[in-house]
């Protein structure tokens, strides 16, 4: 079943834009892990906030990707760009009515 993780994190202030170009850096692995959508956005009404929409394989993809050497690499380069602020929800997805 696929699996959904949609989240907000918190950017330090005035380097919001900087954790979008990070997290917006085409990435490959991400599909070879399981990775079926990784949609970031911005909302101007809060500008030190990034919200990011994952739709994964199923669960148990989206937490082994996190082991990944290279997933590890991408989170502590991200570190110092976080505020500390994070949100969210995970769910698993169980239909749509944009698909049979």
């Amino acid at each position: 079943m696929t699996f959904a993780n949609a989240g907000t994190l918190g950017a330090v202030p005035g380097r919001r834009d900087e954790l979008v170009a990070h997290l917006t850096k085409r990435s490959n692995l991400l599909e070879k892990l399981g990775c079926l959508t990784y949609e970031v956005g911005i909302n101007d009404d809060e500008p030190e906030t990034v919200f990011v929409v994952e739709i994964w394989e199923s669960a148990e993809a989206h937490r082994s990707s996190l082991a990944a050497p290279e997933v590890q690499a991408s989170i502590a380069a991200a570190r110092p760009l976080l505020s500390g602020a994070f949100g969210g929800f995970r769910f698993e997805i169980v239909g749509s009515p944009l698909r049979d």
